[in-house]
């Protein structure tokens, strides 16, 4: 299969990118323009001269569809994803989540692409109504960037019911592991601790989450994408695991066997009825539908990027709040 990643240069999208290589593919990558041909988290990658890259916008329909020509499979993940920057440039997020989206699906379309996998998250959900939350729960816009992603699936979904585009919705829950940004919580906390910061500075920690590794996640893209009886239809990925952050804090504290305090920072709180309070993954559909089994839990997950951090701490700035 020829396959393109839109986002490769990201978190997720880089550890994508390498599984698909291991797996055989031939790749070519859709990087935001840079005029230093920056390459993100692949710079270094073992993989780089395996891969195409191709720099363009994902807002930006003529590099979309250039970057998509021979291609038979595509995996978007381009995207805008941080929460708090969401209150402050809602329309950024349309422009690239939902237009971005659109470029990707039309190009599609024209060129009779055979497979689209787009990237959803499980902050469309909103705060849990029922647990564990299945690809039923209701679809609540608690945030800019929760409701450009529903924008984004509602606008996939029409495309596959509309014109038969075979795409797929992958929808993962928190994802951790290396090279993720401070922006998330578990880097927040570690790239604190790590630096022996006595008090760590943090928002609401009294929320839960479901915790997956980030290449347990890529997997998920994988296997999900396989399999044709999943087209038109979205797929969780999680552990069907909850912890709040105030465990995950005692966790992370236990493993680098560092004692803090922790300090409410205002500004890191999200308004109340932005906040989405509990999130549990219901996997039973990917465990149905594919072979899909995580190889980490929340322990090993938690050791391997806690010495991520500890290699990489330069690259973070640990003093500052990152939206």
């Amino acid at each position: 299969m020829k396959v393109l990643v839109t986002g490769a240069a990201g978190f997720l999208g880089s550890h994508l990118t390498e599984k698909l290589i291991e797996n055989g593919h031939e790749v070519r990558v859709l990087m935001h323009y840079d005029s230093n041909n920056n390459w993100g988290w692949l710079e270094n990658s073992e993989y780089k001269k395996n891969i195409e890259f191709v720099f363009g916008d994902i807002r930006d329909f003529d590099s979309v569809f250039s970057a998509m020509q021979g291609i038979d499979e595509v995996f978007h993940l381009a995207a805008l994803i941080g929460i708090p920057y969401s209150y402050l440039s809602p329309l950024a997020y349309i422009k690239t989540n939902i237009e971005g989206t659109y470029n990707v699906l039309q190009s599609a379309k024209l060129l009779n692409t055979k497979n689209i996998i787009i990237t959803s998250t499980s902050e469309t959900y909103g705060s849990a109504q029922y647990i564990p939350i299945d690809e039923k729960h209701p679809k609540v816009g608690q945030s800019p960037y929760s409701a450009t992603k529903i924008g984004a699936d509602n606008l996939a979904e029409s495309f596959h019911r509309s014109f038969g585009l075979p795409i797929k919705i992958v929808r993962p829950f928190n994802i951790y592991g290396p090279r993720q940004s401070a922006r998330a919580i578990i880097p927040s906390i570690c790239i604190q601790i790590l630096n022996d910061i006595k008090e760590i500075k943090l928002g609401n920690i009294n929320t839960t989450r479901d915790l997956t590794f980030v290449k347990d996640t890529a997997n998920g893209f994988i296997e999900i994408s396989k399999n044709e009886k999943l087209n038109g239809e979205s797929t969780n990925i999680g552990m069907n695991e909850e912890i709040s952050i105030k465990n995950l804090i005692k966790k992370i504290s236990k493993i680098t066997g560092k004692t803090i305090k922790i300090i409410t920072d205002q500004k890191r709180i999200r308004p109340e009825k932005s906040e989405v309070n509990r999130l549990v993954c219901d996997n039973s559909k990917i465990k149905k539908y594919t072979n899909w089994k995580p190889e980490y839990n929340l322990e090993n997950g938690l050791e391997k990027t806690i010495d991520w951090i500890e290699k990489n701490k330069k690259l973070f700035k640990f003093e500052i709040y990152n939206q």
